[in-house]
C-alpha cells in the first residue's frame, strides 16, 4: 500500500475491535470503481464513533490490493484548528465542534485533489500530540480513486456546502448511539483521559456535534450500516 493510503495507528481513532465484513466491503470498492472519471473521490460522513474511518481505511486498503497505487485516504481531521488558535477563539473545551474546522481549507483541498495531475500534500490529525500536521499524507497522481471521510461533509452552510460537489459520491456512516458511545469511550481512554472524562466528552462535545451530524443523513447518495457496512433505506 502507497504512502498515501494508510493512517498512522496514532490518528486513526480506535475501531473498538470491528472490521467491517470482507463482502461488503469488496461490493463499496466495486461500487467506487465503476464510477466514471480519471479520479474519483468518495466521501464518507457520520457522527463520532460510527466507524467511517475503519470503513474508509478497508475499503482503500481492499483498492489497493486489487490495484498498488491507486487508492488515497483522505481524513478531514487534519484540518482542525491548531490548539493555541482554539485558545485564542475560546474553543478548546468544544474541539471537534464545527468551528473548530478550517472548513474552507478542507474545500480548497478538495478542489486541488480534483483538478491537479501533480502530487497534493494533505494535513493529518495526529492524537499524540493532539494537533493536525501538515503535509503528512501524499496523494499523488497515480491515486485513481481517494476515500474521504468525517463528521462534517454534508453540512449545508458555508463554506462547507461546498463539498458534496466535489465528490463524486456521499455515504453516511450510521451506528447505535450506544455502540458509538463505547466505542468513543474507549478512543478518548486510550489517549489519555480518565474513564469519567472521557464519558462526559464522549457525552457532552461529541454527542452535541452526533446531533448535528445525523440531520444530514438524508443529503447521502448511500446509508450504510455501522456495523455491517451493509446498505440501509
Amino acid at each position: 500500500m502507497n504512502e498515501a493510503s494508510t493512517a498512522s495507528e496514532t490518528s486513526a481513532p480506535s475501531s473498538g475491535g470491528y472490521r467491517p465484513p470482507a463482502a461488503a466491503v469488496s461490493a463499496l470498492a466495486d461500487r467506487i470503481r465503476s464510477l466514471p472519471g480519471d479520479r474519483v473521490i468518495v466521501g464518507i460522513a457520520g457522527s463520532p464513533g460510527s466507524g467511517k474511518t475503519t470503513l474508509a481505511l478497508a475499503v482503500v486498503a481492499e483498492l489497493e490490493r486489487r490495484e498498488p497505487g491507486s487508492a488515497a485516504h483522505l481524513p478531514m481531521d487534519g484540518f482542525h484548528l491548531a490548539n493555541a488558535t482554539l485558545d485564542a477563539l475560546g474553543l478548546r473545551s468544544r474541539k471537534g465542534a464545527l468551528e473548530t474546522f478550517d472548513g474552507a481549507g478542507y474545500a480548497a483541498l478538495l478542489a486541488r485533489v480534483r483538478a491537479t495531475g501533480g502530487t497534493v500534500y494533505a494535513p493529518q490529525f495526529d492524537r499524540r500530540v493532539d494537533e493536525g500536521v501538515a503535509g503528512s499524507i501524499a496523494i499523488g497522481p497515480a491515486a485513481r480513486f481517494v476515500v474521504t471521510e468525517g463528521n462534517y461533509l454534508l453540512i449545508d452552510r458555508d463554506p462547507w456546502r461546498a463539498v458534496p460537489a466535489l465528490l463524486d459520491e456521499t455515504w453516511f456512516c450510521a451506528a447505535p448511539d450506544d455502540e458509538r458511545m463505547r466505542r468513543l469511550v474507549d478512543r478518548h481512554t486510550r489517549f489519555g483521559r480518565s474513564p469519567a472524562a472521557a464519558e462526559a466528552w464522549a457525552r457532552d462535545v461529541d454527542g452535541a456535534n452526533a446531533v448535528l451530524i445525523e440531520a444530514t443523513r438524508g443529503r447521502a447518495d448511500l446509508v450504510l450500516d455501522g456495523a455491517t457496512a451493509a446498505p440501509l433505506p
